[in-house]
């Protein structure tokens, strides 16, 4: 098979966004994704407003999310506190947004290879060439591979990469519901072990997203059991679930969440989104962090000609923007989870709004044109 100029492994929002990029400026993309469009993936659905600039400059912005501008958080016990939220986001399900992503990809001639698997890459050097194995049993020849490929993936493991030999005692549960909720609201609401966000997406429709414990659900036995005698605990999550009329014949679930540092280039890989590193949930800003390393990945591809400028263009990028905010949301992570811990936060918010609002901006951005 003839070499393929740039790989992408993984269809999210970093790899869509580096695709669409890159397409338009002219090179020749070939993305790869284990899924068909469209689908659901567990996800907070909320995005900062820092990169709407960008969307909307590139023709990206998607039709009619729902915009967001205020936060909402309980503590364990239900107690409440809200806060402005400065810059402001919007809400729209992965399902929607990364099949408009795709559509507009295909507009620009990005080549697609989906229901496939990445499960390894090589790297030949002099010159730098790469070869990525596929499920199907095909090797393909890259002159450029990024990474996209999510929180955890085959390749991590065939790539030896020390985050997955890690075990991680958290997992993701995700649903839709219809509800009489605020839509103009983001909220994180605190149980023990975890803490569950909610916000509107498109069409009334709310997103539940939750990080919990495998060992309370090794415990209870199952989801449902779980969730009525862990989250239920907090009275504003058991009046969300008691009322919400669940859109999903069963949630949408990952296990191993981990958030250990990654290294935004691994084996000459650019490594983009959680593939690079993943901020907490509680953050919400995990989306807008994906879209911005896919922008990072595409300048620098399109301003060197040489692989070892484009690995050094795109880390000093990565480590400048994204280094410390992760830092930080792995510290605000320890306000959450337990009773006096969720308390705390929640009188941080209320009598010190202000200090609340500051450590809210060290895990945003600033605007991205």
């Amino acid at each position: 098979m003839a070499q393929k100029e740039i790989v992408i492994i993984g269809g999210g929002l970093a790899g869509l966004v580096s695709a669409y990029l890159l397409a338009k400026s002219g090179k020749k993309v070939w993305v790869i994704e284990k899924k068909s469009y469209p689908f659901h993936r567990v996800c907070g659905e909320y995005v900062s407003n820092e990169v709407k600039p960008f969307l909307i400059k590139e023709g990206l912005f998607p039709e009619n999310p729902t915009a967001i501008t205020k936060f909402r958080l309980s503590s364990l016990s239900g107690k409440i506190a809200e806060l402005p939220l400065d810059m402001g986001g919007f809400g729209i399900s992965r399902y929607s947004f990364d099949h408009f992503l795709y559509l507009r990809c295909k507009e620009v001639g990005v080549h697609f290879q989906l229901q496939t698997q990445a499960l390894d890459v090589k790297v030949k050097k002099m010159p730098l060439n790469f070869s990525v194995f596929l499920d199907t049993g095909e090797v393909w020849d890259a002159g450029l591979v990024l990474g996209a490929f999510g929180k955890r993936s085959r390749i991590d493991k065939a790539m030896n990469r020390p985050f997955i030999e890690e075990r991680s005692a958290y997992i993701g549960v995700k649903y839709h519901v219809r509800l009489d909720y605020d839509t103009d609201t983001v909220a994180l609401h605190n149980f023990e072990g975890g803490y569950c966000g909610i916000n509107a997406v498109e069409n009334g429709i709310f997103n539940i997203c939750y990080l919990g414990e495998r060992a309370a659900l090794k415990k209870f036995g199952n989801i449902p059991a779980m969730e009525r005698e862990v989250l239920f605990k907090n009275p504003r999550l058991k009046a969300i679930f008691e009322n919400g009329e669940f859109l999903f014949d069963k949630p949408e679930v990952i296990n191993e969440i981990n958030f250990s540092n990654k290294n935004p280039v691994e084996n000459h890989v650019l490594m983009l989104g959680d593939a690079a590193g993943m901020i907490t949930p509680l953050c919400g800003n995990g989306m807008a962090i994906a879209i911005q390393t896919g922008r990072m990945a595409a300048a620098s591809v399109l301003k060197y000609a040489n692989h070892l400028d484009i690995e050094q263009a795109y880390s000093l990028a990565w480590i400048s923007t994204f280094k410390q905010r992760l830092s930080i949301g792995r510290g605000v992570q320890k306000l959450f989870g337990a009773s006096l811990a969720s308390d705390f936060a929640v009188s941080l918010v209320n009598y010190f709004p202000f200090f609340a609002r500051q450590i809210m901006k060290q895990t945003h951005g600033e605007d991205l044109v």
